[in-house]
């Protein structure tokens, strides 16, 4: 934990690929892999990562399966525990993409724009203002990864189709709410099992987050 009080402080809010599920196998990948970790060592003590993943963690959709992957509603009380800070980070969307689901990118997309709704009115800045908000568009789904069909039976071609159609909604989401938009799939990829990230995938997108977090630091000290 950073214990400087004047940390920026930035809360991930993601699935599986923010909690770190390896793409070979069962488990978590340690945190000095995960592209987490990774952010914090790259941005240092003046900054502070709060780690919010879980697997299978839906946009705002029940699972009937799983009764606790329904990100809204665990959105919320999270951002309240965690306040005041300076910047939400948001890499959902995948896991909608279930052929159990059926949902379309534009339906994602659109449950993205209410995570913006929910950060401000609920989430808060030490100054009293609103966190800057980073959507984070997946990587895609690789249906034509060696373990894809074994291990990540829950998904389909249709699927992996979808997934690379949502980086320009959700784009468009972020231009419209004027928040920060960043691309995972433009430097990160899936490993064995298409849906999670490669081990050396949690680098280069430690790094791309980095660049936002810090960018949007700047600016916020260019205004204080």
């Amino acid at each position: 934990m950073i214990v400087n009080p004047c940390a920026f402080t930035i809360l991930c809010f993601g699935d599986s690929n923010t909690f770190g599920h390896p793409a070979e196998g069962r488990g978590r990948w340690p945190i000095d892999v995960r592209w987490t970790g990774r952010l914090q060592e790259l941005l240092g003590a003046e900054y502070a990562v709060i780690e919010e993943g879980l697997g299978g963690r839906t946009t705002d959709l029940d699972d009937p399966d799983r009764n606790d992957r329904n990100g809204r509603t665990y959105f919320q009380p999270c951002l309240r525990s965690h306040s005041p800070l300076d910047m939400v980070v948001v890499m959902l969307g995948n896991n909608d993409l279930k052929t159990k689901f059926g949902r379309e990118p534009d339906a994602v997309a659109s449950a993205l724009d209410g995570y913006i709704d929910i950060i401000e009115n609920i989430a808060w800045t030490r100054a009293g203002g609103v966190p800057v908000v980073l959507l984070v568009s997946p990587i895609h789904l690789d249906d034509d990864g060696p373990g894809f069909a074994e291990r990540s039976s829950e998904y389909d071609t249709a699927s992996a189709r979808k997934s690379r159609d949502l980086a320009p909604l959700i784009r468009r989401v972020a231009e419209n709410r004027k928040v920060l938009f960043a691309d995972a799939a433009s430097v990160a990829c899936a490993g064995d099992d298409g849906a999670h990230l490669s081990r050396d995938s949690h680098e280069p997108l430690a790094r791309l987050i980095a660049r936002e977090v810090s960018s949007a630091a700047a600016r916020l000290r260019e205004f204080r």
